[in-house]
């Protein structure tokens, strides 16, 4: 059998060629295909294409609807119509014929078909739907191609509604005997990962099992899934780094087959794949990193430049050099790699040189100096994406001392940029390091008025938005804030004197308002000039309609004296009848307050924007309104995300866990159709387990007309954890032998260079871009200066500090996936004979010492429960002193400083999080009735210290009671802080990072630390009766569903699994009705979520309703690890 498939795999090009002759693959010069392109080809305008496209088509739609028509006739017309959809003409009318040749034709035919649903249809298409039962009778065929073009298409358009309907049948063919059945049933799940990563969850051993396959090309296929999995949460698999290993040695060291050789080089796309899956397993590991040490090293050794694909390999070696734990040989030799790319001829090895400069230099400042002249010259450098380049490793660098010069060649770069995409990103860039850097108020305003200049209407609306709010917020110094804010106004009184007309919308909109809000604090400015100035924009005939709204509600600010009263009058007596009706509001405003002056003075005061002012996001004064209109019947509050995402489902095929049961009428899709779940009768005609589908409208069973699914808009996109990226304490430069050295400067010798004048100007340039960078010891790229540190804005991964985090621990695994993966390599585990035909082998060193990998392995009981998992003493930093015998000891006692307030309340294990010689910082948190709080232990061993600790998260809002960011800690006690914590978004798990710093003895030391908890440390029991978990349920608009493992070896299966959810996530058990139940919890007792379960099938089908989107996927999560674990 096996000789017939090889057969049929070796004649597959010949057989699927579109000539009837066999082994011909060229066109058929008398085909009608070929006779449509010649004569395409030989047209002279675009009217003559479309009349002959349109006759084609014509032509075409009569011969498909004839029923002489045979299959080979039909085969060549969707290629024709292929041919005219390609040219962008429509021919929807071959849709369904393309959907018929795909489910009726032979082999070749069915390729043709699939080929062009695939090209003809999108994912939201409705006619996808006929496709489903030909693509699952496929995939249950016996013939091999069958099944593999049913893969493709199932990879290329099936949308993640259709997905619950052919996930068993792909799973399956995970362990076909034939490799290519394997590595495309790989790819499918890939895709179905990415569209829907929720409904993959428990095939994760599964992705392991493809990893340990003994196909190399299966091996490469399951690579791409695991690299979007360690993206997400690398923890949970440090335990295969050694099996990517070698994998990785494999490869260099040549032992796949040679068809995975490119230009004599093993595989490299397979070896940057790797690549980039190590560099996020080791980075901040140092344990982790070691393994890798050897592989990393023997790949810089064998991949020499001699050709494209080497660079690409050296380039991904060196970002994971620089990226996990550092070790000083390998860094020199990723510095030398570097040295040779940016001193290369070659333009494109140039490019790579100041990219993965620009990639490393946070690490390593100091390598950037080795190359000044180089990037001085490049500066210069006739390619513009070389010049582009170079200015985002100067962005990389800057700081207090270089940033005027490094802005000033920014700016004249974007003064000759045409690009639109270059313009916004510099623009970016330039307002950034403005911010952060601006050495006075003079050089800041000017720098800002050139990015708005020249950034135009086409930069990004935060730039304004937050210069505005700069100005508005203010610093530390009041003198500072009235100086910056006056010369803000000279600057935009001296503009609008001039010809504004020049000036962007957006500069204009941002000048009015800052003369609205603060032209008063010039005092011999009169309000009536100002007035003047202003009404000029309105009457330029450039001026948008937003900017002229801005003009009048400046005039409206600046209209509280007398002579300017008059000018605001005429002005609103000329737009009081404008056909735009923000136009005529904002007149209307500047005519009422301009007339009563003492209604101006309270509503708009001079200075009044200084004062806080206290907004409802919550619209909480409309609560009342909304519960009379809900309770008279009003259909509640769709967000616009899920009102789209229901009108692309309506017509999308019913996978609903529900639909099995419940009756379907489709005389009604109104949203008051639905029903709270409280109004299921025991006692009803239609039981939960019914299969009676007969129409009974007089039910009070659970209706579902019109409700469609709710995924959230990126499925489990809650259980990504953001990282913040934290760069590790700057490496020295690696140290060079004298001969290095000496290498180093002939290689700058040869660096071509023009006249002496010419050579002191770059230097004299050099010594000013590069200012800073030699005199730092540790040096903190890319952060906020002390002027404008007031300013809130999201911390970017270039601007993070480069100081070293403590160690991750390493989850353990299973030992079923022990089991399985050591069974699969011991089958594996021959040696490689080179002279014979050469497989992919998993040897021995395959096998880690924790195990075999679970993608959840990470997530323990206690993580269930709102407790992090203890961290072993070999986890921690280097210097950390816990003995293992000690940890026990040191949890009791930290225990007895835990605030009285909260020594009432459960806490999770303390656990060390980093440590010196002097102090040791541990942390736990505790759940209260209405918050979780975060105690955080510093241990002083030494002498007294003080000491600052800052703590922050994205997803969480971190308050600290105390007064004073700064503490006394005396020596051989210690302190204890508390932060209480509140969700801003919910995620699966949340992450806190935080820096210790502290002085003693006349030094300024710090330290690096992180802190994870689940989202169920969050959620409380909601204690609701019946009656008002249904009102409830019909207010939420936010839902998801999945089918949840039920507990079968108890008597009662529902009460039991309940019993469990309740247990481990803090639930409240509402009622339980026959086979169905009700629960009810909430986020800290302000939002709520409602969960009902019912049974069918032997599975527990799962519907979570709640105001708050992502809550319900989050809670969802947890609850399928909660019975997983059981």
């Amino acid at each position: 059998m096996s000789d017939v498939v090889e057969k049929t795999l070796t004649a597959l090009p010949s057989l699927l060629s579109l000539d009837s002759q066999p082994g011909s693959a060229k066109l058929s010069s008398n085909s009608k295909l070929g006779n449509l392109i010649r004569g395409i080809t030989e047209l002279t305008s675009k009217h003559e294409e479309e009349k002959l496209i349109q006759h084609e088509l014509s032509s075409i739609k009569e011969q498909v609807s004839s029923p002489n028509t045979t299959m080979r006739q039909m085969r060549e017309l969707m290629v024709r119509a292929v041919y005219c959809e390609m040219l962008g003409y429509e021919a929807s009318f071959s849709y369904i014929h393309a959907i018929k040749l795909a489910q009726q034709g032979n082999v070749l035919e069915k390729r043709v078909g699939y080929l062009a649903v695939s090209l003809f249809l999108n994912e939201n298409h409705e006619l996808l739907l006929l496709l489903v039962n030909t693509v699952l009778k496929d995939l249950q065929s016996t013939n091999l191609i069958e099944v593999c073009m049913a893969l493709t298409v199932v990879c290329q358009i099936f949308p993640k509604d259709m997905i619950p309907a052919i996930l068993p049948i792909v799973e399956e063919k995970l362990n076909h005997p034939k490799e290519i059945i394997r590595r495309k049933a790989v790819l499918a799940l890939h895709k179905f990962y990415l569209i829907a990563p929720n409904q993959v969850q428990h095939i994760h051993n599964k992705f392991r099992k493809a990893l340990c396959d003994k196909d190399p090309g299966v091996m490469t296929a399951s690579l791409h899934i695991y690299l979007q999995l360690i993206q997400e949460n690398a923890e949970a698999y440090k335990d295969l780094t050694a099996s990517f290993v070698t994998i990785l040695k494999q490869v260099v060291g040549g032992k796949l087959p040679m068809d995975f050789n490119y230009h004599s080089v093993p595989a490299p796309w397979l070896q940057i794949q790797l690549l980039r899956i190590l560099s996020l397993l080791g980075k901040n590991d140092q344990r982790t990193s070691e393994v890798m040490y050897e592989v990393l090293d023997e790949s810089l050794r064998r991949a020499e430049m001699n050709h494209n694909i080497t660079y690409a390999i050296l380039y991904e070696c060196v970002k994971c050099v620089y990226t996990i734990h550092p070790k000083s040989e390998l860094l020199e030799k990723a510095a030398t790699c570097i040295g040779n790319f940016v001193l290369s001829p070659k333009i494109n090895l140039k490019y790579l040189g100041l990219k993965a400069l620009t990639y490393v230099v946070q690490q390593d400042p100091k390598l950037a100096l080795q190359h000044q002249m180089t990037i001085i010259e490049c500066l210069d450098h006739s390619d513009v994406i070389i010049k582009r380049e170079t200015l985002e490793l100067l962005f990389r660098i800057t700081n207090a001392q270089n940033v005027t010069v490094i802005v000033e060649k920014m700016l004249d770069f974007l003064r000759l940029s045409k690009d639109d995409h270059t313009t916004v990103d510099l623009a970016g860039k330039v307002a950034e390091l403005a911010e952060k850097y601006a050495p006075d108020n003079e050089w800041f305003i000017q720098t800002m008025n050139a990015v708005f200049s020249l950034g135009g209407d086409m930069m990004q609306p935060e730039i304004p938005n937050g210069f505005l709010k700069l100005l508005s917020e203010g610093f530390d110094s009041e003198e500072e804030d009235r100086k910056l804010r006056l010369f803000a106004v000279n600057s935009y009184i001296s503009l609008l004197q001039g010809d504004p007309s020049k000036l962007p919308q957006r500069f204009l909109q941002v000048i009015c308002w800052v003369l609205g809000e603060y032209s008063y604090l010039k005092d011999d400015l009169d309000p009536v000039v100002v007035l003047r100035l202003l009404a000029q924009l309105l009457d330029m005939k450039g001026s948008s309609s937003d900017t002229k709204s801005w003009v009048l509600v400046a005039m409206t600010k600046l209209c509280w004296s007398e002579t300017a009263v008059s000018v605001a009058q005429q002005v609103a007596e000329t737009y009081s009848s404008s056909f735009d009706t923000t136009l005529r509001q904002r007149a209307q405003e500047l005519q009422h307050l301009s007339r009563d002056s003492q209604l101006h003075s309270r509503v708009l005061p001079p200075g009044g924007s200084l004062e806080p002012v206290e907004v409802d996001s919550s619209l909480s004064f409309l609560d009342g309104f909304v519960s009379e209109a809900l309770s008279a019947g009003a259909a509640p509050y769709k967000p616009l995300h899920q009102r789209q995402e229901e009108l692309s489902r309506s017509k999308a095929l019913s996978l609903e866990p529900y639909g099995l049961s419940l009756p379907i009428s489709t005389s009604s899709c109104s949203i008051t159709d639905r029903q709270s779940p409280t109004l299921l009768s025991t006692s009803s005609g239609l039981s939960g387990d019914s299969t009676d589908f007969s129409h009974r409208g007089s039910s009070t069973t659970l209706k579902l007309d019109g409700v469609r699914r709710v995924w959230g808009r990126e499925g489990y996109l809650a259980q990504k954890e953001p990282v913040e990226e934290v760069a590790q304490v700057e490496i020295p430069s690696p140290l060079r032998s004298p001969g290095q050295q000496g290498d180093a400067d002939s290689c700058h010798s040869r660096t071509p260079t023009a006249n002496p004048e010419g050579d002191r100007e770059k230097q004299q340039l050099a010594s000013s871009l590069f200012g800073g960078l030699s005199s730092q010891s540790s040096v903190c790229l890319m952060e906020k200066s002390e002027r404008f540190g007031r300013k809130a804005k999201g911390q970017r991964a270039s601007s993070t500090p480069n100081e070293q985090r403590s160690d991750p621990s390493v989850s353990s695994s299973s030992a079923v996936d022990n089991l399985l993966c050591n069974n699969l390599l011991e089958e594996n585990s021959e040696p490689i004979d080179s002279s014979t035909k050469q497989t992919f082998q998993h040897p021995q060193s395959l096998r880690v010492p924790n195990g075999a990998c679970d993608a959840e392995a990470i997530i323990s009981d206690d993580d269930t429960k709102g407790r992090n998992r203890p961290v072993s003493p070999e986890e921690h930093v280097e210097g950390d002193d816990f003995p293992p015998c000690e940890d026990k000891s040191k949890d009791l006692s930290l225990t007895a400083h835990l605030p009285a307030e909260l020594s009432g309340f459960s806490h999770s294990e303390i656990i060390p999080l980093c440590s010196n010689r002097s102090l040791d910082l541990s942390a736990c948190h505790v759940q209260t009735d209405n918050t979780v709080v975060l105690v955080v232990f510093v241990t002083n061993s030494s002498e007294d210290a003080n000491l600052q600790i800052q703590v922050l998260s994205e997803e969480l809002e971190v308050c600290c009671p105390c007064e004073s960011p700064v503490e006394e800690v005396r020596g051989h006690s210690v302190s204890v802080r508390q932060y209480s914590l509140t969700v801003k978004r919910p995620l699966v798990h949340f992450e806190l990072v935080g820096r210790l710093s502290y002085s003693a003895a006349g030094t300024l030391q710090s330290m690096q630390f992180s802190y994870k908890l689940p989202l169920t440390s969050f959620i409380r029991p909601l204690t609701v009766s019946t009656e008002e978990y249904g009102s409830m349920w019909l207010a939420f608009s936010h839902d998801t569903k999945q089918n949840l493992t039920l507990m079968k070896e108890e008597q009662e299966p529902l009460s039991a699994t309940l019993n469990a959810l309740k247990k481990k996530l803090s639930l409240h058990v509402v009622e339980i009705i026959g086979v169905e139940g009700l629960v009810a919890c909430s986020l800290l007792q302000d939002q709520p979520c409602l969960m009902h379960c019912r049974v069918h099938a032997g599975r527990l089908a799962v519907w979570l309703r709640s105001p708050v989107a992502d809550l319900p996927d989050c809670l969802l999560y947890h609850c399928q690890r909660a019975l997983q674990e059981h």
